[in-house]
């Protein structure tokens, strides 16, 4: 979920501000969620969706190579399954849907079908000005004097931190979370970055060891916006960029295999198929971290997400998401934990500034169950990669805070070899205590492994 400035690929600076209408809009299909004793049964899944849904013909990402189901291809199917989340999406006009949906609740084989909705990169168009950062440090600052005393869930181990800057050499992001004297590199983890594509030019990049598919139909994986370029870059950018005009690191594990899946359109949106192929993809292809800065301003849980997220952690894969841009904290908005970061097996990240205060939009914990914010990674002001010929790029948002976090999670796999929910007790266990509201951070700020 991106913020900053106004600069993306449509040219609408209002792009992915909470548009009831539009955002979590519906697509005529339906996720139905599979039991866990139908999951990775073919014979029985395909029995379960021509019970429920009267399907016959079937596509599977298992019938694809390397997992990675082609939406054009399948297209033509009464169903898309995805074999590694126990999943399927089928089309049925509201008359037909009603039907599954009744059929569905007497029988102990679907866990629950869902309408099929569009998530976004949800931006931040306001530019982040040096006097308003002032204004919402002391505004932070007087809050968590109110706090303190009366939160008995905010961690007050550490006072006021002083200010982060970029230097020449490293962002304010990697050196808040510990990732500039960090050993570990990542070598030999696999991270997924489920977004816009990736500028498979970009001269930074150079040399990795990057796989990458595009899940959104007519696209290719190359990021016609920049929001995946740039989560790319936090998530797994070089040690060293190359200089001219780099030289500044900005990525946190410059030795992971990037497995790149476009999961969104270069307009920023895409389909619950879009994102559950890139998922089961991810899996597939035995990634550790998979990192998804996209969402919809939705406060009820998912069914599908939760369901995913559990499976994912089980095969050995941690979720992270962003915890969503809809504050307005300066008006008193303190917003909430949308889709799917709210799903409790998906770990939600939300963003701080260089002061280590809560970010103006990020969105505060949600009321439902395991709506909570997990933890929070650097948001504001953050640079990183973007396709060429720009090169990089300074914007903000919960969906900058994610990728630090993803990156950190891979570094702590390397070093301990820590995994799904071990992984992520592992990153809330070791993070940064901040003098603020659990509600708003979580454990506190992801620290990278020394």
């Amino acid at each position: 979920m991106t913020g900053a400035m106004p600069s993306f690929a449509n040219g609408d600076p209002e792009f992915g501000r909470r548009v009831p209408d539009e955002l979590g809009a519906p697509t005529g299909r339906y996720v139905v969620v599979l039991a866990d004793d139908v999951q990775g049964d073919e014979t029985a899944t395909a029995e379960a969706l021509r019970s429920v849904a009267g399907v016959a013909n079937v596509a599977r990402s298992s019938d694809f190579a390397a997992g990675a189901l082609d939406v054009d291809q399948a297209e033509s199917a009464d169903a898309m399954v995805f074999s590694e989340l126990g999943v399927a999406v089928v089309s049925a006009d509201p008359d037909r849907a009603s039907s599954i949906i009744a059929t569905a609740d007497e029988d102990s084989r679907v866990i629950a079908v869902e309408p099929e909705q569009i998530l976004h990169t949800l931006a931040q168009p306001q530019a982040l000005t040096a006097g308003y950062l002032h204004g919402f440090r002391d505004a932070a600052s007087l809050l968590c004097d109110q706090l303190s005393e009366t939160d008995g869930a905010a961690m007050l181990a550490e006072p006021a931190a002083a200010q982060f800057v970029d230097t020449p050499v490293m962002t304010w992001g990697l050196q808040a979370t510990g990732v500039a004297t960090a050993q570990p590199t990542g070598q030999g983890t696999k991270v997924a970055v489920l977004d816009t594509g990736f500028d498979g030019g970009h001269p930074d990049f150079a040399g990795r060891n990057v796989t990458a598919q595009s899940f959104v139909s007519g696209q290719t994986v190359q990021d016609g916006q920049g929001h995946g370029t740039h989560c790319i870059g936090t998530a797994c950018g070089p040690q060293r960029p190359p200089t001219p005009p780099g030289g500044r690191r900005y990525g946190v594990d410059h030795g992971a295999h990037i497995l790149v899946g476009k999961v969104l359109s270069n307009q920023g949106s895409g389909t619950d198929t879009n994102i559950l192929a890139g998922i089961d993809w991810a899996i597939a292809n035995g990634a550790k971290v998979i990192s998804m800065s996209l969402g919809a301003d939705i406060p009820a849980v998912s069914q599908r997400y939760e369901t995913v997220g559990r499976r994912a952690l089980d095969r050995g894969a941690l979720i992270v998401a962003a915890a969503g841009n809809n504050a307005d904290r300066s008006s008193g908005d303190v917003g909430f934990v949308g889709i799917p970061a709210n799903s409790p097996s998906i770990m939600a990240v939300g963003a701080v500034d260089s002061q280590l205060h809560i970010a103006e939009f990020s969105a505060r914990s949600n009321p439902v169950s395991g709506g909570q914010v997990d933890i929070v990674g650097p948001g504001v002001l953050v640079y990183s990669s973007w396709p060429m010929t720009k090169r990089y790029h300074t914007i903000s948002g919960t969906s900058m805070a994610t990728p630090h976090v993803a990156g950190i999670a891979s570094l702590w796999a390397q070093q301990t070899g820590a995994t799904g929910a071990a992984l992520w007790s592992m990153l809330t266990r070791t993070a940064r205590r901040l003098p603020l509201p659990s509600i708003d951070v979580g454990a506190g700020l992801a620290q990278a492994s020394q």
